[in-house]
């Protein structure tokens, strides 16, 4: 299959993919972090920190909004912390006039117009769910079911790192949707605790972009 990019614009996106994983990389030796129950981990990728430069949002937006026209798909909803810059990215990137953005929340607000999607999104267009990070699935697979509960129909998500050891991309095409990350991510060595990932085991080839 012939790639869409040129030479020039795929060494522009793997460069990006680079950037974004070396600035949200967090490694236990420069400060201590834990996983979900206290416990100390060897890594983390926190993405605010690249999507909450200025130079990297921009560019980030841009690639999403032209990736998300190449699908004809014009709204975009953010499920978690994470995602809410991404959702911002694609509204700011040239052109972004065109798409409509929306934020989905944990639990209906209570009170004022008791929404459990905020944003001018439309029942009756598709949308893309957008996530920083696609691990297990787990998270995405709850946004999904509230939008769907909400009588939104999605298509797709897309999301910044893959974490491909992990199967979530796999459990989400079984239900009928496609997944597109801008970057995939292998453990070099599968034994290693915790290991880390290495962005040059996941960059994607040049056809597959």
């Amino acid at each position: 299959m012939n790639s869409p990019f040129s030479d020039s614009t795929y060494t522009d996106l793997v460069e990006l993919g680079r950037r974004l994983y070396e600035q949200a990389l967090v490694r236990r030796e420069q400060e201590l972090i834990t996983d979900p129950r206290g416990q100390p981990i060897g890594w983390l990728l926190d993405t605010r920190i690249p999507m909450l430069d200025g130079r990297v949002f921009s560019e980030v937006g841009e690639v999403l909004a032209e990736r998300l026209r190449a699908r004809n798909v014009f709204q975009v909803v953010g499920y978690g912390f994470g995602a809410f810059s991404m959702v911002c990215s694609v509204l700011a990137a040239p052109g972004g006039s065109e798409f409509r953005g929306g934020f989905v929340r944990e639990r209906r607000k209570p009170h004022g117009r008791r929404r459990l999607v905020e944003g001018p999104i439309d029942r009756h267009r598709p949308i893309v769910l957008l996530d920083d990070i696609l691990n297990s699935g787990r998270s995405a697979g709850h946004a999904l079911s509230l939008l769907n509960n909400e009588g939104f129909k999605v298509v797709g998500l897309t999301t910044l790192f893959n974490f491909t050891w992990s199967g979530g991309k796999a459990r989400l095409e079984a239900d009928g949707l496609w997944v597109d990350a801008l970057l995939d991510l292998n453990l070099r060595d599968s034994s290693r605790r915790p290991g880390r990932p290495h962005p040059a085991d996941g960059l994607p080839s040049k056809d597959q972009l």
